[in-house]
């Protein structure tokens, strides 16, 4: 079980930890890739359909009938943006919150407190938010049924945002939306790091299956945080389906606008929340459970190689 503590996201007493002149360990950011690689593929459907609702304030059952009269075609336009930038993100995600929690420790010697988990989470949001923004920014256009003449295809997108000014094709193409993403990753990733591990070392004490305690924790925290950042998620798909100077508006506005087509209602801003369990639930409890594992496997292996090379 994970109480002998290998793996590398809480490592308390991680060998590692007594070996930190290696600048950077690769196997968080491998594992963090296969992971994400392998929940964007079995989620993108549940996904999909919740961005339809967050974006027409659509039921569930109009949002499936909306996207079957896209037919397959339609379905699946938008999947390459996600499934390549999630691979990167989870690489850099993991890889970022590992290795900078190996650095914390060299100045506060002993287990990883909550300070360091959270710190390092929010860092790793910034980054990735920064990284990955442009992708979102082309998922959420090519994902907006009012765009599909417009814009059939991703390089038609990007040849709009590429004719805009410098600044503009920034502040307006490539980055629309930036603060709100920047606080959502960030807030997101430093919750999930900090409560993830915890949760999980808690229910490995119950002598359960070495996957089981990494699924429940994943689980629970990804919906929980999903939960209670989905009216973000709300406003960030509305305003980075803007397109042009003539459509854009100012984030007060867009909020505004939000708050207005939802009837002022805060129930409406949920609409989608019960697709958000099921999604959040099943990405994060894989993707935890799959990079929890996989870097079990991988530690073993090292120590495996580790013993043999003494022996020799």
């Amino acid at each position: 079980l994970y109480t002998e503590n290998h793996s590398s996201s809480v490592l308390s007493s991680h060998p590692a930890k007594e070996n930190h002149h290696k600048r950077w360990s690769s196997a968080s950011c491998a594992v963090g890739a296969a992971s994400s690689f392998a929940t964007t593929l079995v989620t993108f459907p549940v996904y999909k359909t919740i961005f339809r609702q967050q974006l027409h304030a659509l039921s569930i059952t109009e949002a499936i009938g909306q996207l079957r009269q896209e037919g397959l075609a339609g379905f699946a336009r938008g999947i390459a943006p996600p499934l390549l930038a999630r691979t990167l993100q989870g690489a850099l995600m993991y890889g970022t919150h590992d290795n900078l929690l190996r650095a914390f420790s060299d100045r506060s010697p002993g287990p990883y407190s909550l300070r360091d988990r959270a710190f390092a989470g929010l860092l790793s949001g910034f980054l990735e938010a920064l990284a990955f923004g442009p992708f979102e920014r082309v998922q959420n256009v090519l994902q907006d049924g009012r765009t599909v003449r417009r814009f059939p295809t991703t390089w038609s997108i990007l040849e709009e945002f590429n004719s805009y000014a410098p600044k503009e094709r920034l502040a307006l193409g490539y980055y629309r939306g930036l603060s709100l993403i920047l606080t959502r990753n960030g807030l997101g990733c430093a919750l999930y790091f900090s409560f993830k591990d915890p949760l999980r070392d808690g229910l490995s004490d119950r002598a359960l299956p070495r996957w089981l305690p990494a699924l429940v924790s994943g689980s629970v925290n990804g919906t929980a945080i999903s939960f209670l950042l989905f009216p973000l998620g709300v406003l960030i798909a509305n305003v980075q389906s803007q397109v042009g100077k003539e459509e854009t508006l100012k984030l007060p506005a867009a909020a505004a606008a939000v708050w207005r087509a939802r009837g002022r209602k805060a129930t409406l801003l949920y609409r989608g929340g019960s697709l958000l369990i099921l999604r959040a639930g099943v990405t994060w409890g894989l993707t935890t459970a799959i990079y929890d594992f996989s870097l079990f496997v991988s530690w073993n292996r090292t120590e495996l190689k580790g013993s043999a090379s003494l022996l020799i």
